[in-house]
């Protein structure tokens, strides 16, 4: 008898049509103990993944009961709402009396509820599959016994406390990462201490908070650290096979200061009728075999983690800084896409193939920034062989981005900010991070390789993922559009929403003092970028077919990329039923992008409260970036940072909220605080505990 599959029990079910024993299912295959073990193993695996429930003795298809899947999603006021796994269906508003034992994150079945919260249904969880948090951080709120200590989840989503016994004396804020082990009371859980963090004033200590509130991979399994070290420390004989010498060519790499995996490199030749550009990506699929152990870890993880102090690579150090870094007078396997521009910036020619190189030069930003911008002649001396192709680069990406520009990619005008740490004065601060041309050179060229090889996997009908931006939804971009009528904007509203459309109220709007509240507001009103085998276009480049090929080291969507251009060259014929696998593994991926940027936005909070902390009472400048019903956000100009004005502390007048003009109105005097303008405020709170800042106006 063949072995017995998941697929087949779900089949059984689906054409019984009725709840099933586990003795009615057995009697289907006979009486072997071993098959009535590995049914017994597959019903549990089945329940555990929420296809089946079990209503007494018997299980039943959880798709055959008024009961949905989904993931609980709380918010800090507390609520929840169950983002359904069918995203047909809208997402379920949960009271927190209804959570049962569910905590954020939490896999779930959640009851609808015959009555609904505005357009939402109302449900009630009614079993978790699966919990999310196998370890959370808390801090010590006080001793209840002799070595006993109540603890409260960082998290400010996890309203519960939380009962340790230690046989250290935990001092009070404390932070520690925890097990929670079972629950003792409706709001009150036992854990086991795993490690003590220690103090929540330490920068340190709190991207330790981030990584484990947010499930981030800091170890790589045994198996995945022993295929690394079975690799060798740099390409052999063998590796060079079909591949193209290259390694008489100057290429380059230029990243940040702090950069130690290289995926990327550039060189660059000027011809009479054009430019031959030529972007080296890592060939990292040469060594990670699809299922292979650090194959797998990779998509566990799925891109790279960056934080003030650290990084949690995707690949081993042996790979992400070693062997597939394309570090500078070694021999490096790369993929090589070579593109023909002519004298005006377009694209006339391209191919790829695999190749070896030799990077002549590791530059940073600043660096070339210094030698052809500011024209420095000590770094000009310092990189004299390769100035003449970076003085090309700077020209051909000129001409790039104007072509970008003019076709409507949409670039907002908004810094970003970067956490700086001076360990020897323990200074820490959050400042807009330095941007020179340089950065626009690589991301030129970068933009350009990713849409020569979509272009080339599209026409070759070769399943892949592409890096997909969603149109903006209307009804957003219709509230930003009747802010505007009332401003002298006005006149310049577009009738249309193409990019160029909007990149031009974006242009009309530059040196005015409208910049900050278009720039915030459109970019709000901007969807989600995701991956997907469905190509959608990229709204926020203007490009209608775009992938993520360059950098494989740090981003698993590229590694899928360069296996299908490989395949594709080698004109493989793609396997029907693909399509589906790919959808899949993009939706996967996208969470994983935003699980980094969620772990990014936490650690740059939390740096921002603690590099404020010694400065309650100070004044400081900022712009209104926010308003709502109870206050408004002002976003400091000093240090990057964004805190709270309530209007309880506006004791001038009593204030209106008009959200259709984003503004705050005195009812008495006529003042008004409005989006994007520049106002004096006091610092009165920095408070770790409820990550906010607490401002007054001066």
């Amino acid at each position: 008898m063949k072995k017995i599959k998941h697929q087949d029990i779900l089949k059984i079910f689906k054409h019984a049509d009725k709840p099933l024993t586990p003795k009615e299912i057995y009697s289907l295959f006979g009486k072997k103990k071993s098959i009535q073990k590995r049914i017994k193993h597959i019903l549990k695996e089945l329940e555990q993944a929420g296809k089946i429930i079990a209503t007494g003795k018997a299980f039943c298809l959880v798709n055959k009961l008024p009961v949905v899947k989904g993931i609980l999603e709380v918010q800090k006021s507390g609520i929840g709402f169950v983002l359904p796994e069918d995203k047909r269906r809208k997402d379920i508003f949960v009271l927190p009396e209804n959570f049962e034992d569910a905590w954020h994150g939490d896999t779930v079945l959640v009851a609808i509820l015959p009555k609904s919260r505005g357009k939402n249904p109302e449900g009630r969880i009614v079993r978790v599959l699966k919990k999310e948090l196998k370890q959370l951080v808390g801090r010590v709120k006080r001793k209840v016994g002799k070595n006993t200590f109540l603890i409260q989840p960082t998290d400010l989503r996890l309203k519960f406390c939380i009962l340790v016994e230690s046989e250290i004396d935990l001092k009070p804020q404390t932070l520690i990462n925890l097990k929670p082990t079972h629950k003792l009371e409706p709001f009150l859980w036992h854990g086991e201490l795993i490690e003590i963090l220690g103090t929540e004033n330490s920068l340190e200590v709190q991207e330790k908070l981030v990584k484990i509130n947010h499930q981030i991979p800091t170890k790589f399994p045994q198996k995945v650290l022993e295929e690394a070290a079975n690799l060798p420390m740099h390409p052999t004989d063998k590796d060079f096979k079909n591949r193209k010498n290259l390694t008489h060519l100057s290429f380059v790499t230029i990243d940040g200061a702090k950069a130690k995996d290289f995926d990327d490199a550039i060189y660059i030749e000027k011809k009479d009728n054009g430019y031959i550009l030529y972007v080296a990506i890592a060939d990292v699929s040469h060594y990670v075999d699809f299922g292979s152990s650090l194959d797998k870890q990779a998509l566990e993880r799925g891109n790279s983690y960056y934080f003030p102090l650290s990084v949690e690579p995707m690949f081993p150090k042996e790979l992400s800084n070693g062997l597939c870094s394309l570090n500078p007078n070694v021999n490096r396997l790369v993929i090589v896409a070579e593109m023909k521009f002519s004298t005006s910036g377009k694209r006339i020619k391209e191919k790829f193939y695999p190749a070896v190189i030799q990077s002549k030069f590791r530059l940073t930003y600043s660096q070339v920034h210094l030698a052809i911008e500011k024209q420095d002649p000590e770094e000009q001396k310092r990189i004299k062989p390769i100035l003449p192709m970076l003085q090309t680069a700077y020209d051909l990406a000129k001409i790039l981005n104007q072509n970008r520009s003019a076709r409507g990619s949409i670039d907002f005008d908004l810094p970003e900010p970067e956490i700086l740490f001076n360990f020897q004065e323990d200074i820490l601060e959050i400042k807009p991070r330095l941007r020179y041309f340089s950065h626009q050179v690589i991301e030129e060229f970068m933009i350009a390789a990713n849409e020569a090889v979509a272009e080339f996997l599209e026409e070759k009908a070769m399943p892949f993922l592409y890096r997909v931006h969603p149109a903006p939804k209307e009804e957003k971009l219709e509230n930003l559009f009747k802010l505007l009528k009332s401003t002298k904007l006005a006149t310049k509203i577009p009738k249309d929403t193409s990019p160029k459309d909007l990149q031009t109220l974006l242009k009309q709007a530059q040196n005015t003092n409208l910049a900050f509240l278009v720039n915030r507001l459109l970019l709000r009103s901007m969807m989600q970028a995701k991956y997907s085998p469905i190509n959608e276009g990229h709204f926020g480049l203007a490009s209608m077919s775009y992938c993520h090929f360059t950098s494989p080291i740090r981003r698993y969507a590229d590694l899928v990329v360069h296996r299908a251009l490989k395949k594709a060259l080698q004109n493989e014929y793609p396997r029907k039923k693909k399509i589906n696998k790919l959808k899949k593994l993009g939706e996967k991926l996208s969470l994983l992008e935003r699980k980094a940027m969620e772990a990014e936005r936490e650690i740059l909070k939390r740096a921002s409260v603690l590099a404020l902390k010694n400065k309650v009472g100070e004044e400081f400048t900022g712009v209104i970036s926010s308003l709502c019903d109870f206050g408004f956000w002002v976003e400091l100009e000093e240090i990057m940072a964004e805190g709270l004005v309530r209007f309880s502390s506006l004791t001038d007048d009593y204030y209106t909220f008009l959200p259709e003009r984003q503004e705050l109105l005195g009812k008495r005097t006529g003042k008004r605080y409005t989006l994007g303008q520049k106002v004096k405020v006091r610092l009165e709170k920095a408070n770790l505990e409820t990550l906010q800042l607490d401002f007054t106006i001066c």
